[in-house]
């Protein structure tokens, strides 16, 4: 299978080029791949496929090889994949994934994509299509006890499920013993993405996030854009003005336009290394 290993201030992906691959087993390829001893390393796999409705389409798998239905960071690789690559030649482009269709800007340098903008939609905010288990319509600063401490979190889905929970100190944070007591919480049926959040300024705040599936990442884009919209709804930060999203790969500019109801999502692309792999270990 030949692969390039690409990332989105930090965030690591093996992309595939489906349009000339086949992956018959997506999920045992994504964690074979994921390994970081004896695979490629990486948060995950990604597929960008042909698309009968936009210009390709993103299969997202994490390193367990559960699917995911969107990811920031790996749609801002897929896009600068797809321009540099030739299988677009145009700026702006469409890219299916398993939330709808997002259309990205792309910003050239020297015949290649260096920065990505992608409209990442509405953010969803309904309790039961986030989803949250709870009788409130929306669940913005709620109380919730985990592991036998209280705390309080927003929720917002940005095409998965996001808990944002705010904090003094998120660099002590023992994130690797909290992170999986909110994801697999009985308070989110389809587990959940939780951002641990330091307020710095009326325009910047700080991260740290364990993904489901994952475990904690440098950075995570869908992650950012819910910090970002759960901030201005907490009244933490200025809602008429980009958001800086400080992660441990790096930061984000998330634009919440509020009378259009859309997420943008501002950030790099970066490509490391192509190359080859087998996968006949795992029967491919």
């Amino acid at each position: 299978m030949k692969f390039t290993k690409m990332h989105g201030i930090g965030n690591d992906y093996v992309y595939v080029n489906c349009f000339t691959e086949t992956v018959k087993n997506p999920a045992e390829a994504a964690k074979f791949v994921s390994d970081r001893h004896f695979g490629i390393g990486g948060d995950g796999l990604i597929l960008i496929k042909p698309s009968a409705i936009a210009d390709c389409e993103m299969d997202m798998y994490n390193l367990d090889g559960s699917q995911g239905a969107m990811c920031g960071n790996g749609i801002r690789c897929v896009a600068k994949y797809a321009y540099d690559y030739g299988i677009v030649n145009k700026s702006q482009i469409s890219i299916a994934t398993k939330s709808g269709i997002k259309y990205v800007d792309l910003t050239i340098e020297n015949g290649k994509a260096v920065l990505v903008k992608v409209n990442m939609g509405a953010p969803i905010l309904e309790t039961a299509k986030i989803p949250v288990a709870a009788d409130t319509p929306t669940v913005i600063n709620a109380p919730i006890e985990v592991d036998g401490t209280s705390y309080r979190f927003t929720g917002v889905s940005m095409g998965n499920p996001h808990a944002v929970v705010y904090m003094d100190d998120v660099d002590g944070l023992e994130i690797e013993k909290i992170g999986p007591k909110f994801e697999f919480h009985p308070a989110f049926p389809d587990r959940v993405n939780t951002e641990f959040v330091k307020l710095i300024d009326r325009h910047t705040v700080q991260m740290r996030v364990w993904e489901r599936g994952s475990g904690e990442t440098l950075a995570c884009g869908t992650g950012a854009c819910a910090v970002a919209v759960a901030s201005i709804l907490n009244g933490h930060v200025d809602g008429d003005q980009p958001v800086t999203v400080k992660l441990l790969g790096g930061d984000l500019q998330i634009y919440w336009d509020r009378n259009e109801n859309l997420v943008y999502m501002t950030g790099p692309a970066t490509t490391v290394f192509d190359g080859e792999i087998d996968l006949s270990v795992i029967g491919e």
